[in-house]
């Protein structure tokens, strides 16, 4: 169902911030309330953050995040938006999986989850002049394509990459398909959601043609939106830390025979079907106000809380199945792709 803002594109405030901070994992489990609405369970595992209203549906005209949330696993805590994933599995020789765990940045104390960003202008651009517009209720996307298996179906999306960690600090560089090599410090995916809007739907059927990535350039370089999509949005950037590091002496030789072990809780062994999903959720008027703020990563208008509380925030599992351990199959029992990384 599309809906329709009520306010005018004129009366829409203009913004500048950066906001960084992490959210602890909320849950895991085969739930996609964006693409299988009602759907108990959906067709692959997911790990979610934020707020714990997360539901089997989620209806926009009835289901108020902000509202209906008690708690949520993010640093601020106005921000009760869900952000997810699909989930990394490692796969022996034998046809066995294993979940990959994830791992907190900044050696910080939270449980799993990612990295979350809001930002007006490149990242590392300190000054965040550009204009934008702060998301509205009812708001929501995704971006990529579980089904895409090779690098033209990926081209559509064009910041959707893998970073090989050597250290803590490893931000490049960044490819659209698995690391060919084992990744000393682990395996970071990089989600960058679309930056222009069409300034009337919250959303659309794919969940995809209300929002586009610039006409040319990239958000980061300051390209322009197309017409059909004028308004500028603040970008949005996931950063997922999978602790791949307890796997890189095991089978050690699939990466020296040019293959690589690790694939997508969909089934995905080529890193192409990568995609991530947003449902709008801050409080009011919190996430205006920060982008009003004219800061950079620190944000004193907004609350926040500690780490133990984050990782407090959780929602019960609806689906009763494996996900640990040594499994037959993966969740859903989804086939996998040829292993064979091909270039």
């Amino acid at each position: 169902m599309v809906h329709k803002l009520v306010a005018a594109l004129g009366l829409l405030a203009p913004t500048w911030a950066l906001l960084r901070f992490p959210c602890s994992q909320l849950t895991v489990q085969r739930l996609d309330p964006l693409v299988n609405p009602g759907q108990n369970p959906s067709a692959h595992l997911h790990q979610v953050v934020g707020g714990n209203s997360f539901n089997t549906t989620m209806n926009p005209a009835t289901h108020d995040l902000a509202k209906l949330s008690t708690c949520t696993t993010c640093q601020f805590s106005e921000d009760f938006s869900n952000y997810w994933t699909a989930v990394l599995y490692y796969r022996a020789k034998n046809g066995t999986f294993k979940r990959v765990p994830q791992r907190a940045q900044d050696n910080s104390q939270n449980q799993g989850g990612m990295m979350v960003y809001y930002m007006t202008d490149a990242l590392f651009d300190t000054a965040q002049k550009s204009t934008v517009t702060a998301f509205k209720p009812g708001f929501r996307m995704l971006v990529g394509d579980a089904t895409y298996r090779n690098r033209e179906q990926s081209r559509k999306w064009r910041q959707l990459t893998y970073t090989c960690m050597k250290d803590a600090s490893t931000r490049a560089p960044e490819t659209i398909n698995f690391p060919t090599k084992a990744c000393p410090y682990g395996i970071m995916a990089n989600h960058r959601f679309p930056t222009c809007w069409d300034g009337v739907n919250l959303d659309s059927p794919n969940h995809q043609d209300h929002v586009a990535y610039p006409e040319s350039g990239t958000f980061e370089s300051g390209g322009p939106c197309p017409s059909t999509h004028p308004v500028r949005l603040p970008q949005i950037l996931l950063e997922t830390v999978w602790d791949t590091r307890g796997f890189n002496s095991i089978d050690a030789s699939d990466f020296a025979n040019g293959n690589q072990p690790f694939v997508w809780s969909s089934g995905d062994a080529t890193g192409f079907s990568d995609h991530a999903d947003y449902v709008f959720g801050w409080k009011d008027n919190a996430l205006q106000k920060a982008m009003d703020g004219h800061t950079y990563v620190s944000a004193p208008m907004l609350k926040t809380q500690n780490v133990a509380t984050q990782n407090q925030c959780k929602v019960a599992d609806k689906v009763n199945e494996p996900i640990d351990g040594w499994l037959k199959e993966l969740p859903g029992t989804n086939p996998v792709v040829k292993r064979e990384f091909t270039a």
